[in-house]
């Protein structure tokens, strides 16, 4: 749906036919027009028709909607006009001739190209989805809008200014436009580099400038430094007011002059107005946002950036109390737990009414109760002392006991444990250090703890280092061992300390892995060295013949008998 002009008077005054001009907005599925949007336009359509056209235009001019929040600016259905900038100001200076509203007058089409390219930095993007010069002309009718707003331009398009001050505004607007208001000049320079007003770098040889006549002859900007002071937008069609030597859109030059009604956006031209929540206001336009009655020399609430009358804020937003059921007024002291709330006198004990004021207070069963009835009908009593839990009590709890935190220590060395690492025995509660004292693992060597790779002995514990051969201090953990009189030895100590010596090869006969021996007299021989002196042959299970400190088969001695 293109976009389309509709006044205020013409959007309402159908408001109780069936042809309300929103009716044909409503149907379109891609409103196009930017501002208004389409839950705005659905508000607007219910408005007319159950309000006089004079109430609507009150509630849609003066205040923003409730249902979007969106601002003032975009409760007025704004358009691409048939007209130039330099006509909506009613400037009539012959200098120019031109009717484009995309580009500055006077340029060529290269220059032209080049002005745009000097504005890609400051392109808008996000506009209704638009991309190009779309976008720039989306921009267009929205700076408009808030750069131009039209009863900044003309009393036509003012509902506030009385017939005492409308001399006063008319002079206002004559002398803007007579010392202040004009339309920059744009042109391609010519010759060695200027320096820009907006950003002081050089303008060189062939770029494009804008040029303000009211700042003066030599005041260049870039196009993209040609902007308001204030809002640092890009000034719409080169349209400027001059302040100071510098450059202001028309809102905002008219508001560093005169005080702006944030209500219905009008000039204050009145000497008596109302200043509030850091803005300026008609006197009677300082309303209540739920039932508009001015709050002027009233008192009020802000609550989400809205005044609220003290009525109405205590109807919509205050806080009943649970004990007498009335509302809380924002002259009594809100006092609140678990959400609920209650008037300062009305908070008492369910049992004994005394006041909870600044005192401790236990809760049961969505009731308050004193100290006192809390513990008498609820409070549990603690497993160190046997006394109950005051209401405000800190508690420490294990599993299904309860402690007081003076009662929650070691049943050793009476420290309190707090939040501390414990470990529970047998109902006691035991603190790291006296646990491991009275039933940790010693060493029976050393006599400290075994806290891993313990090592057991005849029943009794021991650390693996500590568990080492009598004789050499070698570690015996996992190593074949023997022992005698109760204490460990290696088998190598165990056999030069105490083992029987083979006669044959001198060496210890351990016995460590079943190995077996031979004894005869006072003689001993391993299994293997038990062999015929002469020819090698094993003797074991065999008869032999001593021959002086050697053994011998009986052939062997028959033969040395022969």
């Amino acid at each position: 749906m293109p976009p389309t002009e509709i006044s205020g008077e013409g959007m309402l005054c159908l408001s109780r036919h069936d042809n309300c001009p929103w009716n044909e907005a409503l149907k379109s599925a891609d409103l196009t027009w930017t501002g208004l949007q389409y839950t705005c336009l659905k508000i607007l359509h219910l408005y007319c028709k159950v309000f006089e056209k004079e109430d609507v235009l009150d509630m849609v001019i003066r205040k923003t909607c409730k249902s979007c929040g969106c601002d003032r600016l975009k409760h007025s259905v704004y358009h691409e006009e048939l007209c130039s900038v330099r006509e909506r100001l009613g400037l009539r200076d012959s200098r120019v001739n031109h009717h484009s509203y995309d580009s500055p007058p006077g340029l060529t089409a290269k220059q032209t190209e080049l002005y745009w390219t000097s504005l890609a930095e400051r392109a808008p993007t996000g506009i209704g989805g638009a991309t190009g010069q779309a976008a720039w002309r989306a921009w267009r009718t929205k700076a408009l809008a808030s750069q131009l707003p039209k009863q900044d331009l003309s009393l036509a398009h003012c509902r506030h200014v009385d017939d005492g001050h409308r001399k006063q505004y008319e002079d206002f607007v004559a002398a803007r436009n007579e010392i202040a208001l004009d339309i920059g000049l744009a042109s391609q320079h010519h010759g060695s580099s200027v320096e820009c007003m907006g950003c002081n770098k050089p303008i060189r040889s062939g770029n494009i400038t804008i040029q303000a006549p009211r700042i003066g002859e030599d005041a260049l900007f870039h196009p993209a430094c040609f902007v308001c002071a204030e809002c640092e937008e890009l000034l719409v069609e080169l349209a400027y007011c001059a302040l100071d030597g510098r450059l202001y859109c028309v809102r905002h030059y008219s508001e560093r002059l005169k005080p702006r009604c944030h209500a219905c956006d009008e000039l204050i031209f009145s000497g008596e107005y109302t200043k509030a929540m850091n803005k300026d206001w008609h006197s009677g336009h300082f309303c209540c946002w739920q039932c508009d009655e001015s709050l002027t020399g009233q008192r009020y609430v802000l609550r989400d950036e809205h005044p609220y009358c003290i009525k109405c804020y205590e109807s919509v937003f205050a806080n009943g109390c649970e004990e007498c059921n009335k509302t809380i007024g924002i002259d009594s002291k809100d006092l609140s737990y678990k959400d609920k709330h209650w008037h300062e006198a009305c908070f008492l004990c369910a049992k004994c009414r005394v006041s909870l004021v600044d005192k401790q207070f236990g809760s049961k069963l969505d009731k308050i109760y004193c100290g006192n009835c809390y513990d008498a009908q609820f409070a549990s009593r603690c497993d160190g002392c046997g006394e109950v839990f005051r209401a405000g009590t800190k508690k420490m709890e294990y599993k299904t006991r309860q402690w007081h935190e003076k009662c929650f220590c070691c049943v050793v060395c009476k420290n309190p444990i707090g939040t501390k690492s414990f470990i529970p025995r047998e109902q006691e509660i035991y603190c790291a250090g006296c646990y491991e004292d009275k039933f940790a693992t010693r060493c029976v060597k050393c006599n400290k703890i075994i806290t891993q790779g313990g090592v057991t002995y005849k029943n009794e514990p021991w650390h693996r280092e500590c568990f080492t051969c009598t004789n050499c201090n070698t570690s015996l953990a996992g190593q074949r061992f023997t022992s005698r009189d109760e204490k460990p030895y290696c088998a190598e100590c165990f056999g030069e300390l105490f083992a029987k010596r083979c006669t044959s090869c001198t060496k210890p006969i351990t016995g460590i892995g079943g190995t077996r021996f031979i004894s005869f007299e006072d003689r001993h021989w391993h299994n293997d060295c038990f062999i015929c002196a002469q020819c090698k042959t094993s003797l074991v299970g065999k008869g032999f013949i001593t021959d002086g400190q050697d053994i011998i088969c009986p052939e062997c001695a028959k033969q040395k008998l022969m």
